[in-house]
């Protein structure tokens, strides 16, 4: 008998086992180990984070990634970290503070208001954290890291002095993206653009000063003609030739400006060929202003309130500014006409507030030199992308990138290390507080009030977390990491990013391979939203149903991602995976009952020459190829990212191969009293057959693997987890091809059969005669040989084997198995009608799949193209259609 439960229950063995991983040690990485390196870094949550469906795809993903390795002899090291996440977070804490206290914080000031944030964190950062150990995830917590901790930020520093030092950091005056509400700068990449947003063209007429005529403009945006400083033109244009040069005098605020010609700017295509030019709002007319010195007028504030450069409606916020301008213009008689107009609007990605383009003193980092050497790294294969297809999307990026507004109005942050000196008005880098200006040598010094953009501090993440500045033997074994895996839409926050400063600050690219997966939306392809009411917590389907279901379903889903798709998540497919996982807790308990007198050690001994030393029948043979055949094409599909395919073969492996069929094959022979003597190679092949499944297994499904493996009965001195053991690799001294072939056989016969007998509704109980027409010997010899497994599992009374023969004379119904043709005997008349009809549908299939390899084979580039060895399995798959065929055409022609 065995001590294993009933009924398999992941609640009362997932917490148990993962302490038990913590407590040995095993998920920690030994960085003096002679074992070859391999390193993935956790893509750091936000510290606000919690859970959800997306976490928990990529913490799979990069767990299995991991625990394969790991099984697989390398010193693996997953490492896990956590990011401050600069506006997230002020956001949070400034929200608790204005409901607690009724607060902003600039009530409590910047010292006082840091010191909450940091209290926040440590009541709440690591919440995410704790969670992703519920997933089972074997991360080297020893080595956890913060973006905010003492070292890293050191690396922070670092970073931005020695790129200012070296000229690729500066400080400019330019056009930015601005949240009016978040109250910051943000990069251009912070910025969701709506393609699709409906709005209004709006027409109005500027009269010339000299009053000779008037220049109609049309604009998104009528408050911007606040800051307007031109308007321009195309020089080749008739329409406004002669008005180049001339002066307009603003309606509002009485200022004169010119209108001028661009060609770059303007398109005499569009609208009226005319086009209002405002300098400090639009990123087009800012180059537009530096080609033609014009001038750059701010009309916004930092909370989007019109300046008193607007003149009569200084105060108004800007969507305000917008309706009483153009009421207005109207009132003066200016306004010329409107039209629906569908134009991209930016948002900032975090508020979604509408982004103000203003011209603003930042930090910015030069982005092309940097981007070069990333470019040429991935085109030499020095980092290759999975799927392939994304290397274009990144090309596009680098050979189009600007330069990188790095500085951000906010308080949580790594604060800009440079001082301002009140005497010169110098400014000094720093790593550390300088005693003195380094132009003047003053001492008073104020340091910028400005943080860092969090991925100025996520960017460093591949060697910072391994201790760079420093020359760590961490960084030595680590770094390059291994596998960079990730969701596509950080492809350029942070992969890019990666890139570049790994290979400027350590001369070698941050990683081998980056694997990005799609987005996880709900099952109608919808983006999951709190608003919509279509989430799905991850820990609710663990608490329901397991973590080792979530995480199969999640590998098994990942098939949609490998074709470029989101991954529709289908709570079907973890339910499926809660019923596999029955189907092997159930499989275990039978194997366990069913091992009495069993000794894995003399088993152990008795096979150790390989398979030749003990004489195994046809189903041990076969499931023995069956492993080895199964680990190697595991291997393959997890060495090429297909974790869905891995997924999918593991599974067939254990629910077709051991479940389905060799438990099944097994059972007759173990209560067969005249097979006592050879019931331990049955039960050892057993053992062998689901231990060698639950190492297959357990990179997806680790607490029910470990749970079942140390169930298992094994020799001695076998590890303490099935953590450390071996992931399988093929022995080829088990690799039988002949009894796969006859095996497969076997099960085709035995199949058809029962589908035949499905067909009749016999009971189980009933044992009715089979023939089988077979067209060669060699099939013929291998179903003679075999017949005592047909005829078991298919419960026959009698089976005929022979070459050709005459159609019974008894009622009967026929069926395939490949070229086999299989005759059921009747006690009853079959209906004939009801036997052709079958017939015919099961011969057009055959005829069409016939049709299709013909095509196949006729196609001169796919025959130069094919290997060898696919060729030759599709000529012999159309030899076995065409003989199928024949032999449905016989038992046609029988009927009639």
């Amino acid at each position: 008998m065995t001590d294993l439960a009933k009924t398999y229950d992941p609640s009362t063995i997932e917490s148990r086992w993962y302490e038990e991983w913590l407590s040995s040690g095993y998920f920690h990485a030994d960085a003096v180990t002679p074992k070859a390196p391999f390193c993935i870094t956790i893509p750091p949550p936000n510290v606000t984070g919690s859970l959800h469906m997306g976490h928990a795809l990529t913490c799979t993903i990069q767990d299995i990634i991991t625990r394969w390795r790991r099984m697989a002899g390398y010193n693996a090291m997953w490492l896990p970290g956590t990011d401050h996440a600069g506006i997230a977070t002020q956001m949070v804490v400034e929200r608790e503070l204005r409901a607690r206290e009724g607060k902003s914080r600039h009530d409590i000031g910047r010292e006082e208001f840091v010191k909450r944030i940091w209290s926040w964190r440590e009541r709440y950062g690591n919440r995410i954290l704790e969670q992703l150990k519920v997933m089972g995830c074997s991360l080297d917590w020893e080595r956890l890291r913060f973006t905010m901790e003492p070292a890293y930020s050191r690396a922070v520093i670092e970073a931005f002095v020695r790129l200012h030092e070296e000229g690729l950091i500066y400080r400019d005056r330019r056009l930015i993206n601005w949240c009016v509400s978040c109250r910051t700068a943000l990069s251009d990449l912070e910025v969701d653009h709506d393609e699709g947003a409906q709005g209004e063209l709006w027409e109005f007429a500027y009269p010339l000063a000299d009053g000779s005529g008037e220049v109609v403009v049309a604009t998104t945006r009528p408050e911007t003609m606040l800051g307007d400083s031109a308007v321009a033109v195309h020089p080749d244009d008739p329409r406004h030739r002669a008005q180049i040069g001339k002066t307009i005098r603003h309606p509002f605020t009485g200022r004169t400006f010119p209108i001028i010609a661009d060609p770059i700017l303007v398109d005499p295509k569009f609208g009226t060929g005319a086009v209002k030019v405002t300098p400090a709002h639009d990123p087009n007319d800012f180059e537009c202003g530096q080609r033609h010195q014009l001038a750059f007028i701010s009309i916004f504030d930092e909370k989007g309130m019109v300046t008193s450069e607007g003149g009569p409606f200084a105060g108004l916020d800007r969507f305000e500014a917008r309706k009483q301008v153009k009421a207005k213009i109207k009132e003066l008689g200016l306004e010329r006409g409107s039209k629906p107009h569908i134009h991209a609007v930016g948002h900032c990605q975090r508020c979604r507030t509408v982004v103000e383009p203003m011209v603003s003193t930042q930090w910015f980092v030069k982005m092309e030199p940097l981007a070069k050497p990333a470019i040429a790294a991935v085109e030499q294969g020095k980092t290759c992308f999975v799927p392939e297809s994304w290397s274009k999307t990144y090309f596009h990026w680098m050979t189009n990138i600007r330069d990188w507004c790095i500085s951000r109005q906010l308080w949580w942050g790594h604060r800009i290390p440079a001082w301002y000196c009140q005497d010169c008005k110098g400014i000094t880098v720093a790593r550390s507080a300088p005693s003195a200006c380094r132009h003047c040598g003053g001492k008073a010094l104020v340091q910028d009030e400005d943080v860092l953009d969090t991925w100025f501090s996520s960017w460093l993440w591949p060697f910072a977390t391994l201790g760079w500045p420093d020359e760590t033997r961490d960084l030595r074994t680590f770094y390059p990491t291994s596998v960079m895996e990730t969701g596509y839409d950080i492809l350029f926050f942070w992969v890019a990013r990666m890139m570049m400063a790994g290979l400027h600050f350590m001369k070698k690219v941050p990683f081998r391979t980056v694997y990005l997966h799609t987005m996880v939306t709900d099952e109608k392809g919808e983006k999951m939203a709190k608003v919509k009411g279509n989430t799905i917590d991850p820990l609710d389907v663990v608490q329901k149903h397991g973590a080792d279901p979530l995480r199969f379903a999640l590998a098994w889903m990942t098939n949609q991602a490998a074709q470029g798709k989101n991954i529709k998540f289908s709570m079907a497919r973890v339910e499926e995976a809660r019923r596999f996982a029955n189907k092997i807790w159930n499989a275990t308990r039978f194997v366990l009952m069913n091992l009495v007198d069993y000794d894995p050690d003399q088993f152990a001994d008795r096979t150790a020459d390989g398979p030749d030393s003990v004489e195994f029948d046809l189903p041990e043979r076969w499931i023995m190829s069956r492993i080895q055949r199964t680990g190697a094409e595991v291997n393959r599909a997890l060495e090429d990212f297909k974790i869905a395919e891995a997924a999918q073969l593991v599974y067939h492996f254990i629910w077709n191969d051991i479940c389905d069929w060799y438990i099944e094959l097994a059972k007759a022979r173990l209560q067969d009293a005249s097979k006592a003597a050879e019931r331990w190679k049955i039960q050892g092949t057993l053992v062998t057959a689901l231990e060698a499944a639950m190492r297959l297994l357990h990179p997806f499904m680790p607490f029910l693997t470990e749970e079942l493996w140390q169930q298992l009965p094994k020799a001695q001195g076998a590890p303490q987890s099935i953590m450390i053991t071996l992931y399988p690799v093929p022995d080829p001294r088990y690799i039988d091809d002949a009894s796969e072939t006859s095996m497969a056989l076997v099960q085709k016969v035995v199949t058809a059969i029962r589908t035949l007998r499905t067909e009749k509704n016999l009971p189980s109980v009933e044992r009715p005669r089979v023939i089988l027409n077979v067209l060669d010997d060699y099939k013929k010899t291998i179903l003679e040989g075999y017949r005592h497994l047909v005829i078991e599992q298919a419960k026959l009374g009698e089976l005929l084997v022979r070459r050709t023969g005459e159609a019974p004379t008894e009622a009967s119904i026929s069926g395939l198995a490949g070229d086999v043709e299989v005759i059921l005997v009747l006690t009853a008349p079959a209906d004939s009608a009801a036997e052709r009809a079958k017939l015919e549908k099961e011969r057009a299939k055959l005829d069409k799949d016939r049709d299709y390899l013909v095509n196949k084979l006729a196609n001169q580039q796919y025959l130069a193209r094919a290997p060898a060895a696919v060729l030759e399995k599709d000529r012999a798959r159309l030899a076995e259609l065409e003989a199928a065929l024949a032999r449905l055409g016989a038992a046609l022609a029988r009927l009639g």
